[in-house]
């Protein structure tokens, strides 16, 4: 199994989580990784085409977490984002390899009120570029689902952290622990085609259904609602928060 972007945060919590499930991690990133048992690292820069190549070599399975994480200007997301994710999928496909989890994100339907509960089923409204990115990566995977028969799931991923850290994180949070068991059940579920699931914890005040997550094995166990005394902020209309502000990532 293959991780890009494994020196991330998300990455190095996968990593622990998924050691144990599997004979080997393969590990990709631009970022040198000092490897554990059962792991092999090699570097690669996602818009390297032929680095791509060598990462999945042998792999059943890619969880393809690299990117810009967040909003930038367009030029700085075309290599990763765009190009990278491009080589990712269609280098998987010429390894033989089956399943690609895609770290997509909420962003990619940020502009949707707090208030409308969103299923996988709405159409997208990305909230920036960086959620354009994440659309790309979705209908990328729904291409390789129903043109090579692959198998691809799509975590619109909320907010990754050890606990939330403002007002907005109570709905959009996503434990580490919890991230470990979305990823888990990706991987793992049979017969998948291609899916959409929102990947967040149980929080009491969330805005996305977890129906699609559920059904694959999903059983996120943590909640933001017991830190509610603990964060602070403004709402926000948006679900996509600061990322809707017309100045953010200063390229407009």
């Amino acid at each position: 199994m293959l991780i890009t972007g494994a020196a991330g945060a998300i990455g190095s919590y996968l990593r622990k989580g998924l050691r144990p499930l599997v004979d080997e991690l393969v590990l990709t990133d631009v970022r040198a990784i000092e490897p554990e048992s059962n792991e092999r690292f090699v570097p690669a820069d996602l818009a390297d085409r032929d680095a791509i190549a060598r990462a999945v070599q042998g792999v059943d399975a890619v969880i393809h977490l690299g990117a810009v994480p967040t909003e930038a200007p367009f030029d700085e997301l075309v290599g990763p984002n765009l190009v990278g994710t491009f080589n990712v999928f269609d280098e998987t496909r010429r390894a033989g390899a089956r399943r690609i989890v895609f770290a997509s994100s909420n962003h990619a339907t940020g502009f949707y009120p707090v208030e409308h509960t969103l299923t996988e089923r709405e159409p997208t409204r990305p909230d920036s570029l960086y959620g354009v990115t994440k659309v790309y990566g979705e209908a990328l995977g729904r291409l390789y689902v129903d043109k090579f028969g692959m198998e691809v799931v799509c975590l619109r991923i909320g907010t990754f952290a050890e606990r939330p850290r403002q007002l907005r994180d109570l709905a959009t949070w996503l434990s580490p622990g919890d991230a470990v068991r979305l990823v888990a059940a990706s991987l793992s579920a049979p017969d998948v085609g291609f899916r959409v699931v929102y990947g967040a914890s149980a929080n009491t005040r969330r805005f996305w259904d977890l129906t699609s997550g559920l059904d694959i094995g999903y059983e996120p166990q943590d909640d933001a609602e017991r830190y509610a005394g603990d964060v602070g902020g403004t709402p926000h209309e948006f679900q996509g928060g600061a990322f809707t502000a017309r100045d953010a990532g200063g390229w407009a």
